[in-house]
């Protein structure tokens, strides 16, 4: 049994690249021999979202606090909220991020294939961010 103590990897900021407005990654665990999917926790403050990706293996989100939203390319933005467990399947664009007006966090449970666990694509627009 192995223990990693809470507070004992830094957070990152999101990179710009890859993030419109402020989020923090706090990793939890990374993907290894012998669970293929790294696990953390993300904080989008409010107006804040991921760019346009997709997973190679899949990704599970659960919201752990605030309201938040996500969004799957050609379907309709959806608000996500605690407790809320969102699947992203593997290869399939979708956005996820804060609400316009509160924060969220949430854990993202992302699987690994080949080494890699997202590709990233353009920015959310604000259009696309606002877009109901």
């Amino acid at each position: 049994m192995q223990i990693t103590r809470a507070g004992s990897q830094p957070s990152a900021a999101g990179p710009d690249a890859f993030f419109t407005g402020r989020a923090r990654v706090d990793p939890i665990w990374p993907a290894d021999a012998n669970i293929n999917a790294a696990g953390a926790n993300v904080t989008f403050e409010a107006g804040a979202r991921s760019a346009w990706h997709t997973h190679a293996a899949g990704q599970h989100l659960v919201v752990v606090s605030g309201v938040g939203r996500t969004q799957e390319w050609g379907k309709p933005i959806q608000e996500i909220r605690p407790g809320d467990v969102v699947w992203c399947p593997p290869g399939v664009k979708h956005w996820h991020g804060a609400s316009p007006t509160t924060a969220m966090t949430h854990l993202a449970v992302t699987g690994t294939l080949g080494g890699k666990n997202v590709e990233w694509m353009e920015k959310v627009s604000d259009e696309q961010y606002t877009a109901r």
